[in-house]
């Protein structure tokens, strides 16, 4: 029988936790994980995992960025891109707001300014992703996306300015 990945957890009391990974090529790896956040990362002997072959201690730091070159940002690559200039703003819909009791749709947001409004805030709710019949109240807050401009220019619609 081939061997397959395995993952067991144990507690290490007063020390931390020991987190092992027995891999389909037959390696065993564990990590410790300490409550100060230093980890150890250990490579035993599959057949005696008290047999501990070689060992890397790493500060919480170096831990952190081993992680990330395991596990790398799905979206690290649209940082690499400085003319990606996007900008998040919220936006409050106030009673001077032309647009407080109107819909979404009526803003013709986008195709004004190339901003979104992805997501209203009201009270203690989140509508994400608004559809063009969404009606805006007075209280709501707009969450836009976009160029500095476009936001800009959705704020100065929504607000009347």
């Amino acid at each position: 029988m081939e061997p397959s990945a395995h993952v067991g957890k144990t507690a290490l009391p007063g020390v931390g936790t020991r987190y092992d990974l027995d891999t389909d090529g037959g390696r065993h790896v564990s990590v410790v994980a300490h409550q100060d956040g230093r980890r150890i990362l250990a490579f035993h002997d599959p057949q005696d995992e008290d047999s501990c072959q070689d060992s890397v201690a790493l500060a919480p730091q170096e831990a952190s960025t081993l992680s990330k070159l395991l596990f790398p940002d799905p979206v690290a690559h649209l940082h690499q891109h400085p003319e990606i200039d996007l900008v998040t703003e919220h936006i409050p819909v106030t009673k001077r707001s032309p647009y407080a009791g109107r819909t979404l749709g009526a803003t013709a947001a986008r195709t004004r300014t190339g901003a979104s409004i992805v997501a209203v805030l009201r009270r203690t709710d989140a509508v994400p992703s608004p559809t063009p019949d969404f009606r805006f109240a007075i209280g709501d807050t707009l969450v836009v996306v976009g160029t500095r401009e476009g936001v800009d220019a959705v704020a100065a619609l929504i607000t009347g300015g």
